[in-house]
């Protein structure tokens, strides 16, 4: 297994979502190599992910944070974390 959740993964976490406007957040499942992880996009589409320790800490993180957060696996992804990623290739 991958290494867990860690303090720094959380407050990188925070600080993104303290310095970006309109943050939305989407759960990725655990898999067999992987542990939970979130993925914070902004309203510009520029994103980060973050290991985290399951679903229900993604859930009160988000909650904590005041931004709303989708399951991945339902949802998918917004096109302008596509777009951001597009445009920013080899930076």
């Amino acid at each position: 297994m991958d290494r867990g959740s860690q303090r720094n993964d959380l407050a990188h976490l925070e600080q993104f979502v303290a310095s970006r406007r309109g943050v939305e957040g989407y759960v990725e499942p655990r898999t067999a190599v992987t542990e939970t992880t979130i993925v914070l996009v902004a309203a510009d589409g520029e994103w980060t992910r973050r290991r985290i320790a399951g679903p229900d800490v993604a859930r009160k993180l988000s909650r904590d944070l005041s931004i709303p957060v989708y399951d991945a696996q339902v949802t998918g992804y917004p096109q302008r974390m596509r777009d951001w990623s597009s445009r920013n290739k080899g930076s």
